[in-house]
């Protein structure tokens, strides 16, 4: 890692420059978060984890047409990606009532919505991600209305996929946010997703206990934030256990 030239680093990845013209390589690091920052910890193995089973989602998505900026996985902790322009939205899609909408509105967490809501928080941290509506968006030039309307067709389309994903191995996706880029090529530009899909950026609950599956164990001192993504990942089938499970763990499936 020393030797090449670090990009970018964030709380959860580091991005460095990549080996060819265009690409970038993606660190996970074992680094949790919370409330932008004030809350961390360093938690073993929770970065390989997450590039196991952001892997396995964007290879799926590519699968299915959804440009992504995903290559292919490098090793246990890299991904190699496109350089994208990130545009700098949180897009959050939310499908039950969870965290901040639950206390905004004063809903009982876990009530179904009426259907699934969008909602745009504009990437900054010192001031606190605030929430932003299209107006803002469009107003500031973060993103025009038709880069928009991709955006918002890309949410519903990742969020199809991964709600059907989750319910066929037992688990029920809350919500989950995402962030998107520019990916251009030659004169052509398009909207992909960026970034990772997880269990640190998305609400994951077991459908018969309600057993939360994702940062809020980090984010409410739950423990066994690890234990909680391996489960995960086994049920994805992207871990499988060995005959000797107890003593050397699961073994992560190639």
């Amino acid at each position: 890692m020393n030797r090449r030239r670090k990009i970018y680093e964030g709380k959860a990845k580091i991005l460095f420059e990549g080996p060819e013209p265009g690409t970038l390589i993606q660190y996970f690091k074992d680094d949790a978060t919370a409330g932008n920052g004030a809350k961390h910890e360093v938690i073993d193995g929770k970065g390989v984890l997450n590039n196991r089973i952001s892997e396995f989602v964007f290879t799926k998505l590519n699968e299915l047409g959804i440009p992504t900026h995903f290559i292919r996985r490098v090793n246990m902790r890299e991904q190699l990606i496109k350089e994208v322009e990130i545009i700098p939205l949180e897009i959050i899609v939310r499908n039950v009532a969870a965290g901040s909408l639950a206390k905004r509105l004063g809903l009982e967490p876990g009530t179904r919505l009426p259907r699934s809501i969008i909602e745009f928080s504009y990437k900054d941290d010192a001031l606190g991600d605030p929430m932003v509506s299209e107006e803002h968006i469009t107003a500031f030039g973060w993103a025009t209305p038709a880069e928009l309307d991709d955006i918002m067709s890309l949410a519903v389309r990742v969020n199809d996929f991964l709600a059907g994903l989750f319910m066929g191995v037992g688990i029920q996706l809350v919500d989950f946010k995402i962030e998107v880029g520019r990916l251009f090529e030659g004169d052509l530009m398009r909207i992909v997703l960026a970034d990772e899909i997880s269990p640190d950026n998305c609400r994951l609950w077991d459908i018969k206990t309600r057993n939360k599956m994702d940062k809020d164990r980090f984010r409410e001192d739950l423990g066994g934030l690890v234990e909680s993504y391996r489960e995960v990942a086994q049920r994805l089938g992207i871990l499988v256990e060995t005959d000797n499970a107890l003593a050397t763990g699961p073994r992560l499936v190639q």
